[in-house]
Order: C-alpha cells, then sequence, then structure tokens
C-alpha cells in the first residue's frame, strides 16, 4: 500500500480482514470463539467481573449480535469452567482462575502478533490511526442508531 492511500471502508475492511485470520488461528488453538474472546477481554478490562446484563449489552453493542448469540458465547464460557455466576443474585458473572488463564494466554499470542504487525510503525502515526478510527466508529454508531 503507498503512502498515498486514502482512508476509506474498503481500507478499513481490508486491515480488518487482515487481523481476522491471525486471530482466529490463535483461538482455534485454545477452543475459544471469537464471541467468548470478545467476553474474556471485556471481562478481563474490567477488573474481572461484570454484571451479567451490562456484559451483554457491551457485547451486543460491540460486535453487532443480538442477546442470544452473547448469551451463548457466555454459557459456553460457563461449560468450559471459565466463567461463573458470583454469590448474590446471579445478576454478576467472574472469570474463575481457569478463564484468567485463558483470557492472559490468549492475550500474550495476541500482543505477540500485533508486535509484528505493528512493530515498527511509528508510535504518533498508531496514535493518529487511532483517533481516527475511533471517530470513524463513534459516527458509524450513531448512523446506525438512527
Amino acid at each position: 500500500m503507498s503512502a498515498t492511500t486514502t482512508l476509506n471502508p474498503q481500507v478499513i475492511g481490508q486491515a480488518e480482514n487482515a487481523h481476522g485470520p491471525l486471530l482466529a488461528r490463535i483461538l482455534a488453538r485454545s477452543g475459544t470463539t471469537f464471541h467468548q474472546w470478545v467476553a474474556l477481554t471485556t471481562l478481563a478490562a474490567g477488573g474481572g467481573t461484570a454484571g451479567r446484563d451490562q456484559l451483554v449489552g457491551r457485547m451486543t453493542g460491540a460486535l453487532k449480535i443480538d442477546d442470544a448469540a452473547a448469551a451463548e458465547a457466555l454459557a459456553g464460557l460457563t461449560a468450559a469452567g471459565l466463567l461463573q455466576a458470583l454469590p448474590g443474585d446471579g445478576a454478576q458473572v467472574g472469570l474463575t482462575p481457569a478463564g484468567q488463564a485463558r483470557y492472559g494466554e490468549i492475550r500474550a499470542a495476541v500482543d505477540e502478533v500485533i508486535a509484528q504487525v505493528y512493530g515498527d510503525i511509528p508510535p504518533e502515526d498508531l496514535a493518529t490511526a487511532g483517533r481516527v478510527l475511533a471517530q470513524i466508529t463513534a459516527r458509524a454508531n450513531e448512523l446506525a442508531a438512527g
């Protein structure tokens, strides 16, 4: 790709599509689906626990999936012993030690690949790209919401 490439949906899609197989390979080795990975990542970012409804809402918003698909991912994590309902009214869920370990293993593998892909790109370029993509995402989500 040349230095004069203009950011557009095709370029964004190509970048996303180039990342997909790299992540899919890592997830396949661990037996984790993409939706489960998003749940693990969301939980880990929140300290390992979250309200079940809040987690489902974050997943549906980020992945553009319905509640049933998010619930299916959580059920799979629970069945695998990676997620558990926390004591109380069952509205809170948390990563088990095995869930924390699975997240750590996948995260380390992803970080290794990201270092290879992004490693020699100047940090200021990455920061600019991050800001622009966040702005595009916010605008697209606003339009999609109606």
